[in-house]
Parts: structure tokens; C-alpha cells; sequence
């Protein structure tokens, strides 16, 4: 059930969800919208980032209650890196969302890990689990698989060039899932299941954009990872993974 590993100063290196930040630090001009307010960016990041962890806290599997659910700066360092990445108008779709799944009685977080089950536990997700999930159409299933195989490629290129950093990442593809490890491919394809139609459409306008202007969003995310974590930039966590 965890979220990507913390990376800091003494600490593991990260792992990639649906990602992003440049080669040293900070983020590429490219993707940041001229009519954006920074800090009102950094706050809706950051509220967004709060009401996961409230959905997060009720989530449950076989064996109860994580580990993971009662560490609040690792959830908040790596989901916060993610969502620094993304536009105004992406995070107020998707708080929007999370609005909508209280309202409603549902569990974003729930439904993702849920999603992620389709891999990992595929009878028991056929059995239990599908009957129970809103239902995704064959068209935004496609728009998704195109959208996750530009950002697998992203993680591919991420690792060849920071390989110390890119140990520390989830396995790469589905194929390599297992009960216990879920792969960034499958971690992805949970997450973007969750969106509503609207906030997909605004992230997957930001993969095309990002691509357009030859940007890499795993490599903005972990940047912002190793940032949050206390380095300079990626350059210096790459140095510090390899010691």
C-alpha cells in the first residue's frame, strides 16, 4: 500500500509514480503556465496533498492498517513532489475530484490500490474487486495506455541517466508485478483510473505538453523529491545514492 519511498539526506532514494523536475534543480519554464501564482500553486499542492492523507487514513487492506499510513512526511514528501509538477487548473480539477469522492461515500486511495489489483491479484480482482469499480470506457482506457506508455518511457530514460537513483524506483513494467511489489507501469494506470474524465483530460494535456516541449515528468517529480529531501538537486542525490 505505501507511496514512494523518501529520499533525503541518509535516507532511500525515490521511486516514481506519475512523475517530474529538471536534471539539477527546479522546474522547467515549459510547464509552469505564465498565469500561474506560485504560491497559490504551492497551496493547492498542498491542501491536495491533505485531503489524500485524510482519504489515505481510512484505507484498509487484508492485514490492516500500514505502516505507511501513520508516516505523514514521507506521504507528504513524495505525493507533494508529484503534485508540484502540476498546473493550477490540473490540481483544482483533482481537488475537485476528491471533493466529489467524499460527497459520494467513495475512497480515491481505496479505488487506486483497488485499480492496482487488476495486476497483482488478478483472479481475486475479477472475483471481488471489478464488480465493485466504476467502470472505465473503452476510450479512456486507450487515452490512458497512451499517457502511460510516453511516461514509461520517461522512467526508462530517467533511470539509464541517474541509475543510483533509479535503483530505488518501483519496478518498471506490469510484467514484473508481483503480490508484494507493484510496478511504476501499474502504480500509474491505478492513479489515472481514479480521475474523472475532466482532471484526466487536463493531466493528459500536461504529458503532451511536457513531451511537446521535450521535458521528462518523472525527472521533474524526483527532483522535487531530492529538493523536499534536502538536496540541491539530483546531480547530488545521484552522488549521495552511489557513496
Amino acid at each position: 500500500m505505501a507511496e514512494e519511498p523518501v529520499t533525503g539526506r541518509g535516507e532511500s532514494a525515490p521511486g516514481g509514480s506519475a512523475s517530474g523536475g529538471p536534471g539539477g534543480s527546479g522546474v522547467p519554464a515549459a510547464v509552469v503556465e505564465p498565469t500561474d501564482d506560485e504560491a497559490l500553486r504551492r497551496a493547492r499542492a498542498e491542501a491536495v496533498v491533505r485531503h489524500e492523507w485524510t482519504q489515505f487514513q481510512a484505507v484498509r487492506g487484508d492485514d490492516g492498517r500500514a505502516d505507511c499510513q501513520n508516516d505523514w512526511p514521507q506521504f507528504r514528501q513524495m505525493r507533494l513532489s508529484q503534485f508540484r509538477t502540476w498546473p493550477l487548473r490540473l490540481l483544482h480539477s483533482y481537488a475537485a475530484d476528491l471533493d466529489a469522492a467524499d460527497a459520494a461515500g467513495r475512497n480515491l486511495l481505496t479505488e487506486k490500490y483497488a485499480r492496482m489489483m487488476v495486476s497483482t491479484e488478478p483472479e481475486r480482482y475479477a472475483r471481488q474487486i471489478a464488480p465493485v469499480l466504476p467502470v472505465l470506457p473503452d476510450e479512456r482506457v486507450a487515452q490512458q495506455e497512451a499517457v502511460i506508455a510516453v511516461q514509461v518511457g520517461w522512467a526508462r530514460d530517467f533511470r539509464a541517466r541517474y541509475p543510483h537513483l533509479g535503483q530505488a524506483m518501483r519496478v518498471l513494467r506490469t510484467a514484473e508485478d508481483t503480490a508484494e511489489a507493484t510496478s511504476f507501469e501499474t502504480y500509474l494506470r491505478g492513479e489515472l483510473g481514479t480521475y474523472s474524465d475532466r482532471t484526466f483530460a487536463h493531466y493528459r494535456r500536461l504529458v503532451e505538453e511536457t513531451a511537446a516541449a521535450g521535458g521528462n515528468l518523472t525527472e521533474q517529480t524526483i527532483a522535487w523529491t531530492v529538493e523536499l529531501g534536502g538536496f540541491s538537486g539530483l546531480d547530488e542525490a545521484e552522488a549521495a545514492q552511489a557513496r
